[in-house]
Protein backbone atom coordinates (compact mmCIF):
# COMPACT_ATOMS: atom_id res chain seq x y z
CA UNK A 1 0.00 0.00 0.00
CA UNK A 2 1.17 3.54 -1.17
CA UNK A 3 1.95 6.08 1.62
CA UNK A 4 0.47 9.08 1.58
CA UNK A 5 3.13 11.19 2.80
CA UNK A 6 4.68 14.31 1.10
CA UNK A 7 1.94 14.20 -1.07
CA UNK A 8 -0.60 16.27 -1.94
CA UNK A 9 -4.27 15.28 -3.30
CA UNK A 10 -6.88 16.83 -3.92
CA UNK A 11 -10.47 14.79 -3.57
CA UNK A 12 -13.11 15.95 -5.28
CA UNK A 13 -17.01 14.91 -4.54
CA UNK A 14 -19.40 15.28 -6.94
CA UNK A 15 -22.92 14.83 -6.49
CA UNK A 16 -26.19 16.10 -7.70
CA UNK A 17 -26.71 19.54 -5.79
CA UNK A 18 -23.27 20.52 -4.36
CA UNK A 19 -19.59 19.56 -5.73
CA UNK A 20 -17.20 19.03 -2.43
CA UNK A 21 -13.59 19.96 -2.86
CA UNK A 22 -10.83 18.84 -0.28
CA UNK A 23 -6.79 19.19 0.21
CA UNK A 24 -5.59 15.92 1.28
CA UNK A 25 -1.70 15.78 2.85
CA UNK A 26 -0.07 13.39 4.78
CA UNK A 27 -4.00 11.32 5.26
CA UNK A 28 -5.23 14.67 6.50
CA UNK A 29 -7.65 17.34 4.56
CA UNK A 30 -5.97 20.37 5.30
CA UNK A 31 -8.91 22.67 3.46
CA UNK A 32 -11.94 22.13 2.20
CA UNK A 33 -15.07 23.84 0.02
CA UNK A 34 -18.03 23.24 -0.91
CA UNK A 35 -20.54 25.19 -3.59
CA UNK A 36 -23.79 24.11 -4.65
CA UNK A 37 -24.33 23.37 -8.50
CA UNK A 38 -26.93 25.17 -11.07
CA UNK A 39 -28.30 21.54 -12.20
CA UNK A 40 -30.84 22.79 -14.14
CA UNK A 41 -28.24 24.39 -16.87
CA UNK A 42 -28.08 23.31 -20.07
CA UNK A 43 -24.89 24.51 -20.54
CA UNK A 44 -22.67 21.76 -19.33
CA UNK A 45 -19.58 24.03 -18.91
CA UNK A 46 -21.12 25.90 -16.52
CA UNK A 47 -20.86 23.12 -13.65
CA UNK A 48 -17.24 22.68 -14.80
CA UNK A 49 -16.41 26.35 -13.78
CA UNK A 50 -17.77 25.64 -10.43
CA UNK A 51 -15.51 22.74 -10.39
CA UNK A 52 -12.72 24.63 -11.03
CA UNK A 53 -13.73 27.11 -8.93
CA UNK A 54 -13.73 24.79 -5.59
CA UNK A 55 -10.42 23.03 -6.79
CA UNK A 56 -9.04 26.46 -7.34
CA UNK A 57 -10.38 27.46 -3.44
CA UNK A 58 -8.51 24.71 -1.86
CA UNK A 59 -5.12 24.51 -4.23
CA UNK A 60 -2.09 24.77 -3.02
CA UNK A 61 1.22 24.86 -4.60
CA UNK A 62 2.79 21.34 -4.93
CA UNK A 63 -0.25 19.32 -5.91
CA UNK A 64 0.50 16.09 -6.96
CA UNK A 65 -2.81 15.27 -8.50
CA UNK A 66 -6.72 16.03 -8.40
CA UNK A 67 -9.47 12.73 -8.11
CA UNK A 68 -13.09 12.77 -8.41
CA UNK A 69 -15.93 10.63 -7.73
CA UNK A 70 -18.70 11.31 -9.69
CA UNK A 71 -22.31 9.31 -9.03
CA UNK A 72 -22.01 7.93 -13.25
CA UNK A 73 -20.40 5.72 -15.28
CA UNK A 74 -16.75 6.94 -16.23
CA UNK A 75 -14.22 5.97 -18.68
CA UNK A 76 -11.55 5.80 -16.96
CA UNK A 77 -8.76 6.15 -19.02
CA UNK A 78 -10.25 8.58 -21.79
CA UNK A 79 -11.89 10.50 -18.40
CA UNK A 80 -15.23 10.82 -20.25
CA UNK A 81 -18.37 11.38 -17.50
CA UNK A 82 -21.43 9.76 -18.68
CA UNK A 83 -25.32 10.81 -17.85
CA UNK A 84 -24.81 12.05 -14.25
CA UNK A 85 -27.49 11.48 -12.18
CA UNK A 86 -29.53 14.56 -11.43
CA UNK A 87 -27.39 16.46 -14.33
CA UNK A 88 -29.28 16.66 -16.97
CA UNK A 89 -26.89 18.62 -19.43
CA UNK A 90 -24.15 16.04 -17.89
CA UNK A 91 -24.74 12.85 -21.24
CA UNK A 92 -21.21 13.21 -22.02
CA UNK A 93 -18.25 15.36 -20.69
CA UNK A 94 -14.51 15.02 -21.43
CA UNK A 95 -13.97 16.10 -17.83
CA UNK A 96 -10.60 15.02 -17.38
CA UNK A 97 -8.94 16.74 -20.24
CA UNK A 98 -10.53 19.82 -19.17
CA UNK A 99 -9.45 19.91 -15.76
CA UNK A 100 -6.18 18.70 -16.68
CA UNK A 101 -5.79 21.26 -19.26
CA UNK A 102 -6.84 24.06 -16.62
CA UNK A 103 -4.73 23.02 -14.01
CA UNK A 104 -1.52 20.93 -16.22
CA UNK A 105 -1.35 18.35 -13.23
CA UNK A 106 -2.84 14.66 -13.51
CA UNK A 107 -6.82 13.81 -12.94
CA UNK A 108 -8.58 10.88 -12.22
CA UNK A 109 -12.12 9.98 -11.91
CA UNK A 110 -14.25 6.98 -11.26
CA UNK A 111 -17.92 6.32 -9.56
CA UNK A 112 -18.26 7.80 -6.22
CA UNK A 113 -19.13 3.95 -4.97
CA UNK A 114 -15.92 2.67 -6.11
CA UNK A 115 -14.46 5.98 -4.36
CA UNK A 116 -16.53 4.85 -1.60
CA UNK A 117 -14.75 1.39 -1.36
CA UNK A 118 -10.70 2.79 -2.08
CA UNK A 119 -11.17 5.49 0.71
CA UNK A 120 -12.08 2.32 2.87
CA UNK A 121 -8.78 0.38 1.91
CA UNK A 122 -6.64 3.20 2.05
CA UNK A 123 -8.27 5.16 5.08
CA UNK A 124 -10.89 3.02 7.21
CA UNK A 125 -11.97 -0.62 7.72
CA UNK A 126 -10.47 -2.04 4.82
CA UNK A 127 -6.93 -1.63 5.76
CA UNK A 128 -4.64 -4.87 5.47
CA UNK A 129 -7.77 -6.50 3.15
CA UNK A 130 -6.56 -6.63 -0.22
CA UNK A 131 -10.29 -8.32 -1.51
CA UNK A 132 -13.63 -6.92 -0.39
CA UNK A 133 -16.69 -5.49 -1.66
CA UNK A 134 -17.53 -1.66 -0.17
CA UNK A 135 -21.60 -0.95 -0.22
CA UNK A 136 -23.06 2.68 0.55
CA UNK A 137 -26.81 2.80 1.62
CA UNK A 138 -28.14 6.27 1.61
CA UNK A 139 -30.82 7.43 -1.08
CA UNK A 140 -29.67 4.86 -3.70
CA UNK A 141 -27.05 1.40 -3.03
CA UNK A 142 -23.49 1.68 -4.84
CA UNK A 143 -20.60 -0.48 -4.69
CA UNK A 144 -17.54 -1.17 -5.49
CA UNK A 145 -14.90 -3.96 -5.37
CA UNK A 146 -11.26 -4.20 -4.22
CA UNK A 147 -9.60 -7.00 -5.73
CA UNK A 148 -5.58 -7.32 -4.82
CA UNK A 149 -5.10 -4.08 -3.23
CA UNK A 150 -6.87 -1.86 -6.34
CA UNK A 151 -10.01 -1.23 -7.53
CA UNK A 152 -11.39 -4.58 -9.66
CA UNK A 153 -10.25 -3.87 -13.46
CA UNK A 154 -13.25 -3.63 -15.74
CA UNK A 155 -14.28 -2.12 -19.17
CA UNK A 156 -16.90 0.28 -18.14
CA UNK A 157 -16.45 1.23 -15.14
CA UNK A 158 -19.87 -0.59 -14.48
CA UNK A 159 -18.65 -3.60 -12.32
CA UNK A 160 -20.05 -3.80 -8.52
CA UNK A 161 -23.68 -2.52 -10.03
CA UNK A 162 -25.28 -5.08 -7.83
CA UNK A 163 -28.05 -2.47 -6.62
CA UNK A 164 -28.92 -2.76 -10.49
CA UNK A 165 -29.50 -5.82 -10.67
CA UNK A 166 -33.90 -7.54 -11.11
CA UNK A 167 -34.60 -8.18 -8.06
CA UNK A 168 -38.79 -9.38 -6.81
CA UNK A 169 -40.65 -6.36 -7.75
CA UNK A 170 -37.95 -3.84 -9.23
CA UNK A 171 -34.32 -4.47 -8.35
CA UNK A 172 -32.39 -4.56 -5.41
CA UNK A 173 -31.73 -0.73 -5.03
CA UNK A 174 -35.44 -0.46 -4.49
CA UNK A 175 -35.22 -2.80 -1.27
CA UNK A 176 -31.97 -2.28 0.45
CA UNK A 177 -31.56 1.81 0.38
CA UNK A 178 -33.55 4.64 1.08
CA UNK A 179 -35.89 4.20 -1.71
CA UNK A 180 -37.01 1.00 -0.16
CA UNK A 181 -38.97 2.40 2.66
CA UNK A 182 -40.67 5.55 0.57
CA UNK A 183 -41.55 2.60 -1.95
CA UNK A 184 -43.10 0.37 0.39
CA UNK A 185 -43.86 2.76 3.95
CA UNK A 186 -44.16 5.68 2.10
CA UNK A 187 -41.77 7.41 4.65
CA UNK A 188 -38.69 8.84 4.22
CA UNK A 189 -35.36 6.83 5.68
CA UNK A 190 -34.82 9.31 8.41
CA UNK A 191 -38.40 9.15 9.96
CA UNK A 192 -38.09 5.42 9.98
CA UNK A 193 -35.33 5.76 12.55
CA UNK A 194 -36.39 8.24 14.57
CA UNK A 195 -39.88 5.77 14.49
CA UNK A 196 -37.55 2.97 15.36
CA UNK A 197 -35.45 4.90 18.16
CA UNK A 198 -38.62 5.20 20.01
CA UNK A 199 -39.80 1.71 19.39
CA UNK A 200 -42.18 1.95 16.98
CA UNK A 201 -43.70 -1.43 15.99
CA UNK A 202 -44.33 -0.53 12.29
CA UNK A 203 -40.89 0.95 12.11
CA UNK A 204 -39.32 -2.19 13.67
CA UNK A 205 -40.99 -4.28 11.23
CA UNK A 206 -39.78 -2.41 8.32
CA UNK A 207 -35.93 -2.73 9.06
CA UNK A 208 -36.48 -6.09 9.53
CA UNK A 209 -38.16 -6.19 6.33
CA UNK A 210 -34.85 -4.08 5.03
CA UNK A 211 -32.29 -6.53 6.60
CA UNK A 212 -33.28 -9.34 5.19
CA UNK A 213 -33.67 -7.64 1.29
CA UNK A 214 -29.78 -6.33 2.58
CA UNK A 215 -29.17 -10.12 3.36
CA UNK A 216 -30.28 -11.61 -0.04
CA UNK A 217 -27.98 -8.80 -1.91
CA UNK A 218 -25.17 -9.85 0.21
CA UNK A 219 -25.47 -13.55 -1.05
CA UNK A 220 -25.72 -12.20 -4.77
CA UNK A 221 -22.73 -10.57 -4.06
CA UNK A 222 -20.86 -14.01 -2.80
CA UNK A 223 -21.96 -15.76 -5.02
CA UNK A 224 -20.62 -12.93 -7.59
CA UNK A 225 -17.05 -11.91 -6.35
CA UNK A 226 -17.03 -14.45 -2.89
CA UNK A 227 -15.25 -11.65 -0.97
CA UNK A 228 -12.87 -11.57 2.15
CA UNK A 229 -15.04 -8.63 3.71
CA UNK A 230 -18.38 -6.62 3.15
CA UNK A 231 -17.86 -2.97 4.23
CA UNK A 232 -21.01 -0.90 4.67
CA UNK A 233 -21.29 2.40 4.72
CA UNK A 234 -23.47 5.55 4.26
CA UNK A 235 -26.43 7.13 6.57
CA UNK A 236 -28.64 3.84 6.69
CA UNK A 237 -25.62 2.48 7.94
CA UNK A 238 -25.85 4.39 11.21
CA UNK A 239 -29.59 2.62 12.07
CA UNK A 240 -27.60 -0.92 12.29
CA UNK A 241 -28.83 -1.69 15.19
CA UNK A 242 -32.21 -1.83 13.63
CA UNK A 243 -31.64 -4.28 10.61
CA UNK A 244 -28.46 -6.33 11.40
CA UNK A 245 -29.39 -9.04 12.73
CA UNK A 246 -32.21 -9.55 9.98
CA UNK A 247 -29.67 -9.18 7.54
CA UNK A 248 -27.17 -11.84 9.66
CA UNK A 249 -30.12 -14.24 9.59
CA UNK A 250 -30.67 -14.26 5.69
CA UNK A 251 -27.44 -14.95 5.04
CA UNK A 252 -27.14 -17.68 7.28
CA UNK A 253 -29.00 -20.14 4.51
CA UNK A 254 -26.39 -19.71 1.97
CA UNK A 255 -25.03 -22.60 0.30
CA UNK A 256 -21.93 -22.95 0.86
CA UNK A 257 -20.87 -22.48 4.83
CA UNK A 258 -17.32 -22.13 4.53
CA UNK A 259 -18.22 -19.17 2.79
CA UNK A 260 -20.38 -17.67 5.28
CA UNK A 261 -18.27 -18.31 8.35
CA UNK A 262 -15.10 -16.89 6.34
CA UNK A 263 -17.34 -13.65 5.65
CA UNK A 264 -16.48 -10.31 7.86
CA UNK A 265 -19.43 -7.74 7.39
CA UNK A 266 -18.11 -4.84 9.37
CA UNK A 267 -19.95 -1.22 9.44
CA UNK A 268 -18.18 2.43 8.83
CA UNK A 269 -18.50 6.11 9.18
CA UNK A 270 -14.86 7.00 8.24
CA UNK A 271 -15.26 11.05 8.41
CA UNK A 272 -14.93 12.84 4.54
CA UNK A 273 -14.88 9.12 2.90
CA UNK A 274 -16.16 11.26 -0.50
CA UNK A 275 -13.01 13.44 -0.24
CA UNK A 276 -10.74 10.92 0.95
CA UNK A 277 -11.64 8.32 -1.76
CA UNK A 278 -11.75 10.54 -4.34
CA UNK A 279 -7.90 11.56 -3.47
CA UNK A 280 -6.96 8.09 -2.75
CA UNK A 281 -7.65 7.48 -7.14
CA UNK A 282 -4.02 8.82 -7.31
CA UNK A 283 -2.85 6.52 -5.55
CA UNK A 284 -4.92 3.64 -6.82
CA UNK A 285 -3.83 4.58 -10.80
CA UNK A 286 0.06 5.48 -10.03
CA UNK A 287 0.61 2.01 -7.51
Amino acid sequence: MNSLENKKIIGVDLGGTKVVAGLVDDSKILKQKYSLIPNKSENKQDIIDVIIDVIDSVYDKDIDGIGIGIPSLVDREKGIVYSVQNIPSWKKVHLKEKLENHFHIPVYLDNDANCFALGEYKFGKGKGDENFVGITLGTGMGSGIISKGHLLSDTNCGSGEFGSIPYLEGIYEDYCSGKFFKIHYNKTGEEVFKQALKGNPEALKAYKEFGFHLGNTIKTIMFSVDPKKIIIGGSIANSKEFFAESMLKSIKNFPYKESVNNLKIKFTNTANIAILGAASLYYDRTA
